[in-house]
Order: C-alpha cells, then structure tokens, then sequence
C-alpha cells in the first residue's frame, strides 16, 4: 500500500512538471535577460533559506520548551 501511494505521488509530480514544462516552452515571449534569471534564483533561494530558518526556530523552541514557560501552562500543574 506505501509503495502504491509513492509510487501516485510521484506520477503526478511528474505529469505536473511535465504540464509545466509544456507550458513553458509554449509561451512566446522575449527570453529573460541573465540577470532576471540570477534575481529569480537568488528570491528563491532567500526564500527557502527564510523558511527553513524560521521551522527550524520552531522546533527549536518546542523541543527546548520555551513554547510551554510562554503560554504560561508551567504554572497549572
């Protein structure tokens, strides 16, 4: 059952890229200049990094218990 369901997943992740893919090339614009390219990679990339901070920030301050002293639950029991 875990293989059937990775094994979904995977095919429309590929039929998503594939769609997208297909979608790409069928647009008939200028090409974007390289340093389009660089700012779009670097806002990606910043982004990511924010994100992946933040979580782990997160989970950080549950597994340390700081979520609990801030909520005041340490005091009901």
């Amino acid at each position: 059952m875990r293989v059937l369901g990775l094994s979904t997943l995977v095919a429309m992740l590929l039929a998503s890229l594939y769609y997208a893919f297909g979608l790409w090339v069928a647009v008939d614009a200028p090409d974007m200049p390289a340093g389009l390219y660089v700012a779009m990679v670097l806002g990606v990339v910043f982004s990511v990094a924010i994100g992946a901070g933040l979580m782990a920030l997160v989970f950080y301050s549950s597994r340390r218990g700081y979520d609990e002293r801030a909520s005041g639950r340490d005091h009901l029991d």
